[in-house]
């Protein structure tokens, strides 16, 4: 008989946030996503100590999906965040990092956590009631007539990943390159539900990133055809070509568990009258004059000879991933059976030719109408390519959700300290029934204030990385930097040019101040002023719907992080 081990009882920890073990994780995550900030953020080479892939990157989905976390407490915070970057794209370290600011500046006050939560939840209305409203000191129009503000969201999602290795040259032509793309995935003729489509990254790595292109339509990789040759294709007699797409298998093994099970009659070989049925298939596609097939599984060579000697171009490994937008181009239903061909399940083409690029051979897809393209994208390493591609994907997320709502805020850290003047102006101001309401007092809430405020100015900080000073001004409430090593000076406006967005110079004198850690910056005579905001000056700017959900995120963390009092742990 084995010997049985006696159930251990339950781990209770009282007051998580006391301990130490909290604490000391919590500021070495802190650290952590702080110094990958921005654009002069950090790398971070990440593998798990036993070999495998290893990853180099600055870039939250990457750094969180592959930090292993065991604190329970830090690990909600990492969930919450990799939860927004699955819904926004964008925004993800902000998140994180404001979130950890939250909860630190939180956790030091002397203020009951239920008295901290239900006067942050005031705070994160007035910041969101600001942000939402047309005097908003911190929000810019996107005019979609004019390309000028999105390249600026889109070079502004480039630079900011050290890791993807650019120059200006190279950020300049991705930028306009990412443009094209997406424009092509609009809808030329708009319905009253138009849906957007997408663009199909096509990996080229080991050439010049300035050798990425766009083509209209949908790339496929076909080692097998001849470059030298024509290429011949079946058409019908609206001269277009009619495709089928098999999502099954068409190797003709009978390894298909989603057909049933198979019983054989004795004396017939399995394999034999498998090929009978395919070479079946291949008939009545002849017939229909079907003129490409696309299998995304493997194709048996002799079905692939009988339609190539019929005049049909055939492609097999096509992969999963070009299932959907190869339905989307061609309006062809993916055909999951070779024992039945489903009217309706055709597609068309308006033509079919053969493209090269690099070592590459790729077929091209080209309909009458499509909102989708293929971005064959290029950098030099496999690292820089992998990090490039995350932020391309990125920043099509980010340019279809300022399609829904075209807004965009000011980056460079100039939203950040925005907002923490406004709050700062806000709750020096606010009638005693407001206190009355929250259940607190005047001090209790300029206490919450403050670390809110504080929270918001630690992330703009964070963008600092070589010992820069950070400075805020008392007119706009803007986020300035001044290099490190600059000399000493009677006037900040002989070291700064233009704030972290790029609105404002230094023409006019602005009352700068250092944005310290603790103090904080000084409380404005008046609420922030609305700069006049010109497209061409723009430096940076952040997706709204990503910038205010990561604010909603990171409170919403931090309020159910500050409200543990209890964690449970099974032992056994």
């Amino acid at each position: 008989m084995s010997r049985l081990e006696a159930k251990k009882p339950p781990l209770f920890i009282s007051e998580p946030l006391t301990r130490d073990a909290v604490s000391q994780s919590l500021s070495l995550l802190s650290g952590i996503l702080k110094s990958s900030y921005g654009p002069a953020g950090r790398l971070k080479q990440l593998h798990n100590g036993v070999g495998g892939c290893v990853c180099t990157t600055s870039q939250c989905s990457a750094l969180l999906g592959h930090l292993a976390v065991s604190q329970p407490v830090l690990r909600v915070l990492t969930a919450s965040a990799r939860s927004h970057v699955s819904r926004f794209s964008d925004c993800g370290l902000f998140t994180a990092i404001l979130c950890c600011g939250f909860v630190e500046n939180f956790r030091s006050l002397n203020v009951a956590p239920f008295t901290v939560i239900k006067i942050s939840k005031h705070l994160l209305s007035l910041c969101m009631d600001h942000l939402k409203s047309e005097a908003c000191g911190c929000r810019v129009s996107v005019d979609f007539s004019s390309v000028e503000t999105l390249v600026c969201l889109v070079r502004s999602i480039l630079t900011s990943k050290p890791a993807c290795m650019l120059n200006k040259t190279e950020v300049d032509h991705l930028s306009s390159l990412i443009l094209k793309a997406f424009i092509f995935t609009v809808p030329c003729h708009v319905e009253t539900n138009a849906v957007l489509g997408k663009y199909v990254i096509i990996p080229v790595k080991g050439r010049r990133v300035v050798d990425s292109t766009v083509l209209p339509g949908l790339l496929i990789e076909a080692p097998e055809i001849q470059l030298g040759k024509p290429l011949a294709v079946k058409r019908t007699g609206s001269n277009t070509i009619k495709i089928a797409l098999f999502s099954v298998s068409m190797s003709g093994d009978g390894s298909n568990p989603e057909e049933g099970t198979i019983a054989l009659h004795e004396g017939v070989c399995l394999e034999v009258s498998e090929l009978n049925q395919l070479l079946n298939v291949g008939k009545q596609l002849v017939k229909d004059e079907v003129g490409l097939v696309v299998c995304q599984k493997v194709m048996h060579p002799s079905l692939k000879q009988y339609l190539k000697e019929n005049g049909v171009v055939a492609v097999d490994r096509a992969g999963l991933s070009l299932m959907e937008p190869l339905g989307r181009v061609t309006g062809s239903q993916p055909i999951a059976s070779i024992h039945s061909l489903p009217p309706g399940c055709y597609g068309s083409l308006k033509d079919l030719c053969i493209e090269s690029f690099a070592s590459k051979h790729f077929l091209h897809l080209i309909p009458e109408d499509t909102v989708i393209c293929s971005l064959i994208l290029c950098n030099r390493s496999e690292t820089a390519w992998d990090e490039l591609k995350r932020v391309c994907e990125t920043a099509e997320h980010v340019l279809q959700l300022t399609v829904k709502e075209p807004l965009a805020l000011l980056g460079g850290g100039c939203t950040e300290t925005h907002l923490a003047s406004y709050i700062r102006h806000k709750s020096s101001s606010l009638p005693a029934s407001t206190f009355q309401e929250l259940g607190c007092s005047q001090t209790q809430y300029q206490l919450v204030a403050d670390g809110f405020c504080r929270s918001l100015e630690s992330v703009a900080r964070s963008l600092s990385h070589d010992g820069e000073e950070v400075l805020t001004d008392v007119v706009y409430g803007h986020c300035w930097f001044v290099p490190s090593g600059s000399p000493c000076v009677s006037r900040w406006s002989d070291l700064v040019s233009r704030c972290g967005c790029g609105v404002n110079g230094n023409t006019e004198d602005l009352g700068w101040s250092f944005l310290q850690g603790q103090s904080g910056s000084p409380v404005l005579q008046g609420c922030p002023k609305e700069p006049s905001v010109k497209a061409a000056d723009l430096r940076t700017l952040d997706c709204f719907a990503a910038k205010c959900s990561g604010l909603q995120v990171a409170l919403e963390t931090a309020n159910l992080i500050l409200d543990l009092s209890y964690i449970i742990e099974d032992q056994n």
